[in-house]
């Protein structure tokens, strides 16, 4: 399974503590990350994570690309809703791109948890 993992600077923590708890599940995903937020996921988790730009720099239009070619089978971008954010129509172009290749998206820790608990569990049944 391809996995973008996304967070606002705000949302960084929290995509730490959410990955932390399915570390056995995404050891065996291919991830991709914008850049501080792949960072913390190697140095904090050990996860193998592919770093891409930082969003700001290009990074969510970088995920948004890999998405419409079929290279990404879901996103996780937490998003801080209370912070502007200066690239906002780079974050509505993947949310969007999200929708119009209906690959899976979860913008916030609850569907976070429950599209990755879903995940790990058809992973654990397939493997079964």
């Amino acid at each position: 399974m391809r996995i973008a993992l996304i967070a606002h600077d705000g949302k960084k923590d929290a995509m730490v503590a959410l990955a932390a708890g399915f570390v056995p599940f995404l050891q065996r995903c291919r991830l991709m990350a914008t850049g501080t937020t792949g960072g913390r996921l190697r140095r904090e988790l050990g996860l193998e994570v592919e770093c891409l730009l930082s969003g700001p720099l290009g990074g969510d239009l970088q995920i948004g690309a890999r998405l419409a070619v079929g290279e990404v089978d879901g996103v996780i971008f937490l998003r801080d809703p209370m912070t502007p954010q200066p690239h906002e129509p780079d974050i509505n172009a993947l949310v969007r791109a999200c929708d119009v290749h209906d690959v899976p998206c979860a913008t916030n820790v609850a569907g976070a948890r429950l599209l990755l608990a879903a995940w790990a569990s058809a992973s654990a049944g397939a493997s079964a």
